[in-house]
């Protein structure tokens, strides 16, 4: 008799092979010794009958992705939780054992600001729960004590330090330490009740693949796990205190990374989101000599993030700098910047003349760092690196200074970290010939940047320094950085770019975007919103510029589909390697003397269009005003809002209901929770674009605008 009824899962158009994985997993938690602890929390979900939540949490085991696990705090194996960090961490132990053999091993945990309080009220209350209260540093020491079991020392803060390791610190302190690898416990930009644990190689950087496989491949493997108490591994002097000469070294070379040392006119608000950027990008700031300013309510160190707007600490969020810009605004300083949690994004908004704000994509900040380098900086065989899905922006400066560029990269800072790695020891990469001293920058248009060679993953300190240093030279023209990037257009030419994310969680949602990619593999559009596609690639086609297919973890990272729609029209679209959601890159590059909104909306076009078409492949319908609901928020609710949420708040408003009746009011946070932390926010563009385009009888659009407030 399965533990999970039939009935349910059936319900729940979850497929038998699932069912049957999730309910045989779930007997193994409810019976092992190594699962007592979580008892209490199994037998409360099932009396509970929380079947869709007890499916997801235990279908699978969470996969060791691209460098580690990563995702929501929980019970079972397709959760992050202590059994999960401890097995990633002893197959860990394993694939150092192979590629060092039996040499004393080291490896530096650093960790970032999360502590779980089930922010989304999954968990049953009244009930003990072990996870409840687990912070980022506990899940490090629980990492450590399994590397002191396996006879690995670790290098970590010592116990009650209040100082945090950023991720590209922990990447600099690797190599500057000499050790042989690197965790890092974090989720980075992710929601608060997320957490995760990355790894690194010797060289700072991560393993690609068919490393990343073959570590991939230990950790499945695991069967039991070596383990010790923090405190007897320490006792025991398998631990070691991190340095503070490491972190002043970290903090030395960014500063180093300085252009123009004399520019430091421009005065900055930053805020750190909650996050460690006060360690990196503050501090360098700072040491450079800059006037920085830091935004005070998100200023402590707090993984709940209870002062950004929709608990969502990512600087690609134009929102999550309104405070910063608010306070930039009071005191009359040119920049605001910000960091996400792991302080390895760089987020900008500038002043522009007339005194208005200006938000700078991921692509505009990489295009703009890359001019400012090679025009001030002093490179006899420059060396440019991108992403595929970055904007081509980038080339086209690179190669207007005479740069070589690497710019078919999958996804992933670790791809330009192992480009550096090539260039280090053979000279040579991706048909690039070179050395380290002569790499320029390496950007990602998820707001990554990394200026020196020194460090093997993006660094928002690097950027934020070359982003302060750029607008001081510009200021001492009387001009704005916004001036700087409408330069780079009028010489290369207009670019738009569009990002459409698609959440869809669980084991149904897997299953929608394995259908998505292999439908559109098999059967690509002809057309996309009245563009002819005139050209299709997949990047996993072993024919084309990236060759064999390299191993398991090579085929995922390949999940890449391209569309050209004629001269300077692309569609790119893959699924995220960290969150589940399926990810469409739009660019579009303007003809010469094109008006930039011409330009603007043909990508509104081709990124809405592109996005129906995809959905169509899952059997997904929704409108495009729909679509503009917030990536953030899953494709379940979008669809809640448009089938059920709206057409019922129409029926009320259309009988006479009022806008603001505290009784419809209720209903309709009832409605929205489900959404995510501020809500309203969340869906107001849908609704504004929503009211744009009805037909209604008079009186109930502006009603319903109203009602959402």
């Amino acid at each position: 008799m399965p533990i999970i009824p039939v009935e349910a899962a059936t319900a729940l158009g979850v497929r038998p092979d699932v069912h049957a994985a999730a309910d045989a997993a779930l007997a193994r938690w409810r019976s092992e010794p190594q699962f007592a602890a979580y008892r209490p929390l199994v037998e409360a979900l099932i009396a509970g009958e929380k079947w869709n939540l007890l499916i997801d949490g235990f279908w699978q085991v969470m996969p060791f992705g691209t460098g580690g696990r990563r995702g929501p705090v929980g019970v079972g194996p397709n959760r992050f939780n202590p059994w999960s960090l401890s097995t990633s961490v002893q197959g860990h132990v394993v694939f150092l054992r192979k590629r060092f053999g039996n040499k004393p091993l080291s490896v530096v945990i650093a960790y970032d600001v999360r502590c779980f309080r089930d922010a989304g009220g999954n968990l049953p209350v009244g009930v003990e729960n072990p996870l409840m209260g687990l912070s980022s540093r506990d899940f490090a020491e629980i990492a450590a004590g399994v590397y002191a079991a396996n006879g690995v020392t670790t290098t970590i803060l010592a116990p009650g330090s209040t100082d945090f390791i950023s991720t590209p610190e922990l990447s600099f302190a690797i190599r500057a330490l000499g050790a042989d690898a690197g965790l890092n416990v974090s989720a980075s930009h992710n929601p608060p009740d997320d957490n995760g644990g990355k790894f690194y190689n010797e060289l700072g950087g991560q393993e690609v693949p068919p490393h990343d496989e073959d570590m991939a491949r230990e950790v499945d493997l695991v069967a039991d796990i070596r383990a010790m108490s923090f405190a007897d591994a320490r006792a025991g002097g398998w631990v070691t205190d991190y340095p503070s000469s490491a972190h002043d070294a970290y903090v030395a070379l960014n500063v180093a990374t300085s252009l123009l040392p004399h520019a430091r006119s421009a005065r900055v608000v930053f805020t750190a989101l909650h996050g460690t950027g006060d360690t990196s990008a503050l501090a360098v700031m700072r040491s450079a000599g800059f006037h920085v300013d830091l935004e005070p309510t998100q200023a402590t160190h707090d993984g709940a993030f209870p002062e950004v707007p929709f608990r969502t600490p990512n600087p690609e969020v134009p929102q999550s700098m309104d405070r910063a810009v608010a306070l930039a605004t009071t005191l009359g300083a040119d920049l605001v910047m910000a960091c996400d949690p792991d302080a390895d994004r760089i987020g900008l908004v500038a002043r522009e003349a007339d005194g208005t704000w200006r938000f700078f994509t991921g692509n505009e900040i990489a295009a703009l760092i890359t001019e400012h380098r090679l025009v001030h900086g002093h490179f006899a065989n420059p060396i440019v690196m991108k992403t595929e899905v970055t904007s081509d922006l980038v080339s086209r400066v690179a190669k207007r200074h005479g740069a070589q560029v690497v710019g078919e990269l999958m996804v992933g800072f670790k791809y330009i970290g192992d480009g550096l790695k090539h260039l280090d020891v053979l000279g040579e990469f991706a048909g690039v010939r070179g050395s380290v001293a002569d790499f320029v920058i390496g950007v990602e248009e998820s707001h990554g940047v990394l200026v020196t060679a020194a460090i093997r993953d993006k660094d928002a300190a690097g950027a934020a320094l070359a982003l302060a240093e750029m607008a001081s030279d510009w200021k001492g023209r009387g001009l704005t950085l916004g001036d700087a990037l409408r330069a780079l257009w009028a010489r290369e030419g207009y670019v738009a770019n569009r990002l459409v994310s698609t959440v869809m969680r669980g084991a149904t949602g897997k299953g929608r975007i394995e259908r998505i990619q292999a439908s559109l593999r098999a059967d690509p559009p002809i057309e996309i919103a009245g563009f002819a596609v005139t050209a299709f690639a997949d990047r996993r086609d072993e024919a084309g510029p990236l060759g064999p297919i390299k191993s398991g973890t090579d085929l995922a990272s390949r999940d890449v589909l391209v569309f050209r729609c004629g001269e300077g029209n692309r569609v790119i679209l893959r699924p995220s390697g960290t969150e589940p959601k399926n990810k469409v890159y739009v660019e579009v590059i303007g003809a010469p003397g094109e008006a930039p909104s011409s330009v603007d909306a043909r990508a509104e076009r081709l990124a809405f269009g592109f996005a129906a078409i995809m959905l169509a492949r899952a059997d997904i319908a929704l409108p495009e005003w729909a679509l503009r609901v917030s990536d953030l928020v899953a494709i379940e609710q979008k669809q809640d809002l448009a089938e059920r949420i709206l057409p019922a708040l129409r029926a009320e408003l259309a009988g006479g209901t009022v806008p603001r009746d505290p009784a419809l009011q209720t209903w309709l946070d009832d409605a929205l929770r489900p959404f995510g932390k501020d809500p309203r926010g969340l869906v107001a563009p849908a609704i504004r674009a929503w009211a744009a385009q009805a037909g209604d009888p008079a009186g109930v659009i502006g009603g319903v605008v109203a009602a959402f407030g």
